[in-house]
């Protein structure tokens, strides 16, 4: 992974880089918010570190220039002290997270850690074609897919596999009810995001809002959009990587 750290301070960009190499990172230096654009808009690396304030243009301002060259870059903004109406304006750009100095390297790692690791998705649905087809287009966009038709086997499949990013449920399993599986899911692994799928729109009533409120992220109807789907994913990617920034 190729991390771009952006500071005036040359000691701390020589020491973050020093530091994102030895744990095995490519890092790339850069000493002005307008140097930092440059080298987004060269080659975009896979995470930025940057101060947000510099001489020139600031790190909001910077932000703002890399996001519109790469609209999913994650961007972390630095600071010993900013102002709070800055603060705002770095959050309202879609910074990940705006980080005091000196660096919490230890939660920096953590995060990149999680950055770079393969998301992992459960598919479970009774239509092994359904299954199959799901597995093909996802693993296409980069995932590691499980399958899965057996209700009874989900558990075995989270208990061999506890960090997978998302599983995809569906509410009716032949004689099987999903709001059951999402039950036994919730009770074993808290706060696991589960998005239901349903080709029956009368569910729309009482055992969605069921589901809800035992903890499904989400439901979406057969047959949805692939679009709606990536976007659910990456907003539950989203929220865990931000979560490592306790980023309020």
């Amino acid at each position: 992974m190729r991390i771009l750290v952006v500071d005036d301070d040359r000691r701390i960009v020589k020491t973050t880089c020093d530091i994102l190499k030895i744990k095995g990172y490519e890092a790339v230096a850069a000493y002005s918010g307008e140097e930092g654009v440059a080298k987004v808009k060269a080659d975009v690396p896979d995470c930025v570190l940057m101060d947000i304030k510099m001489p020139g243009i600031s790190g909001v301002e910077a932000l703002k220039q890399m996001r519109r060259i790469a609209p999913a870059l994650p961007i972390i903004l630095v600071s010993a002290y900013a102002a709070d109406d800055l603060m705002e304006a770095a959050k309202r750009a879609g910074a990940y997270a705006i980080l005091s100095k000196p660096l919490n390297f230890p939660l920096i790692l953590s995060f990149l850690s999680l950055l770079r690791k393969e998301e992992s998705i459960l598919v479970v649905d009774d239509d092994p074609e359904f299954c199959e087809m799901l597995k093909e287009i996802l693993t296409l966009r980069g995932f590691k897919v499980e399958t899965e038709t057996e209700p009874r086997s989900v558990m075995a499949h989270l208990d061999k596999n506890y960090n997978l990013a998302v599983v995809l449920l569906d509410l009716k399993l032949g004689e099987a009810n999903g709001v059951d599986v999402l039950k036994d899911i919730q009770a074993k692994y808290p706060g696991k995001p589960v998005v239901l799928m349903t080709g029956y729109r009368q569910f729309s009533g009482d055992p969605i809002e069921q589901a809800r409120k035992i903890g499904a992220y989400t439901c979406l109807y057969k047959p949805f959009e692939m679009d709606d789907l990536f976007r659910v994913i990456e907003e539950i990617r989203l929220n865990k990587l931000k979560n490592v920034l306790a980023v309020p």
